[in-house]
């Protein structure tokens, strides 16, 4: 299967895993598209702050926004989040992906928004995709990846080899008898 998703429990846990698999993959050459959550330089200050790291090299790109003080609202600035999903989009599409890689399958994906045409387009052009998952989107993941989905133990070995057997049965695929 080429589409996969981790669900990590501890606060931080999936950003950490998602990082240090990037990390490695990257390291072995493998050539990523995604986005993955961005450590937020106020961690720790109460800041409520989104950034997403646009792989393979950034921008760091901010997807919230300052509502004020007091402001109970969704903080999501979605034009800024659709328009990181349009610059991931086009490095897809720019056909240099062996994985694509998503810090989670959230509420936008779950509604049919955010990364979820990038998800679609990456399988369809047979590049796999890994996703973070929180057992609050979990049901909606499961309707649409229909059973094509594995879902893997939150380590970064099993993660790891996960990645690397599904970017190497798309190499195989694509290589000359």
């Amino acid at each position: 299967m080429r589409f996969a998703g981790v669900t990590v429990e501890e606060r931080g846990g999936m950003d950490r895993l998602l990082d240090a698999v990037a990390d490695r993959l990257t390291r072995d050459g493998v050539r990523l598209v995604g986005a993955l959550r961005a450590a937020s330089p106020d961690a720790g200050s109460g800041s409520c702050d989104c950034d997403l790291w646009l792989l393979p090299n950034g921008p760091r790109w901010r997807i919230t926004q300052d509502l004020g003080p007091g402001a109970t609202a969704c903080r999501m600035d979605a034009g800024a989040f659709e328009e990181a999903v349009g610059l991931a989009m086009s490095r897809l599409l720019s056909g240099r992906a062996d994985l694509v890689i998503l810090n989670k399958f959230g509420l936008s994906e779950a509604e049919g928004r955010g990364f979820r045409a990038l998800i679609s387009e990456a399988l369809a052009r047979g590049v796999p995709v890994l996703t973070g998952l929180s057992e609050t989107h979990r049901a909606a993941f499961d309707r649409y990846a229909d059973g094509m989905a594995t879902i893997l133990a939150p380590t970064e070995a099993a993660v790891t080899d996960w990645c690397n057997a599904a970017v190497g049965t798309v190499a195989e695929e694509g290589a000359s008898p």
